[in-house]
């Protein structure tokens, strides 16, 4: 059986591994994401003599990641954008590399083996230091005419100083950044899981910060229902490993859609079967489309 080098970039964190042709992850690991784009492409060449007999590269990225490999928008990792990266890696290793945005990896991880395999209209919503996602319309990824479609993150919320972006103000990293503000600390003294943790042991400001999350999330989903109506709304990303989440969401919810006689639909809310993993095996099989292997 085939076997491929996974690697999802994020803002924070670098997960990477072997992931068979079946879908299944043999050996995981993570590391902080490195400073500078030197760093990332080492690394991942790297990882690449490790485990020199894998079938090819499949990699996760942010940002809207061009087929060509030239990742354009923006992401909590400037480095990446402007330089052809998938061209600089198959220079370095020589197999097939695929790269494509991490919101489209979650989605073709669902397509391939998860929540979505049996259904046509799906939004899958990855949450971590900002907040993307895809678009799955009859079936498929739907980019858009600009590369954007999924970058959910993007949309409008008003809050007490005006506006701000999804991203800005609901995401995992948006959490961390308030509570420092909160409490006169630096975000590198916090994590998400942190927050979570002091919340549940009755630290008031980080049960507030939590508590304002979730309405900000539930925000966000009512839109998108009533935006697309799909079938199901699927939560990725470092979060959806929390076994609670989709209750909380459901709450706020359920307070959102009862402020509004005329809401009817409630949005079918569930995580992502791969769950964190899941921007790891939708590139491999992002990859495997491309090669013609499945």
């Amino acid at each position: 059986m085939k076997q491929y080098l996974a690697v999802d970039i994020g803002g924070t964190f670098i997960k990477f591994g072997l992931v068979d042709e079946a879908a299944s992850i043999l050996t995981m690991g993570k590391v902080k994401t490195p400073a500078t784009l030197t760093g990332l492409i080492d690394f991942i060449v790297e990882k690449y003599h490790a485990y020199p007999d894998v079938a090819g590269l499949a990699i996760s990225s942010p940002g809207a990641v061009a087929a060509s490999g030239v990742i354009y928008g923006t992401s909590a990792l400037p480095y990446l954008h402007g330089p052809n990266i998938k061209q600089m890696l198959a220079d370095r290793i020589g197999i097939p590399v695929f790269m494509d945005n991490d919101g489209n990896c979650a989605g073709y991880a669902e397509i391939w083996k998860g929540k979505a395999s049996d259904k046509q209209d799906v939004l899958v919503i990855v949450i971590g230091t900002g907040i993307g996602g895809a678009v799955i319309k009859d079936g498929r990824i739907h980019k858009g005419a600009n590369l954007h479609g999924g970058e959910f993150g993007y949309m409008m919320i008003p809050t007490d100083a005006g506006y701000d972006t999804w991203s800005t103000t609901a995401s995992t990293g948006a959490l961390v950044k308030k509570v420092a503000s909160l409490k006169g600390c630096s975000i590198h003294d916090l994590s998400g899981e942190y927050i979570f943790e002091m919340a549940n042991a009755g630290d008031a400001i980080c049960h507030q910060a939590v508590e304002e999350f979730f309405e900000l999330l539930a925000i966000g989903i009512y839109n998108l229902q009533y935006m697309y109506d799909p079938e199901v709304i699927l939560i990725g990303g470092g979060i959806s490993a929390r076994e609670d989440l989709i209750d909380h969401i459901n709450r706020k919810l359920d307070e959102l859609l009862a402020r509004f006689e005329a809401s009817h639909i409630k949005p079918n809310v569930e995580a992502c079967a791969y769950r964190q993993h899941a921007n790891m095996l939708g590139a491999v099989y992002g990859l495997m489309l491309e090669l013609e292997t499945v």
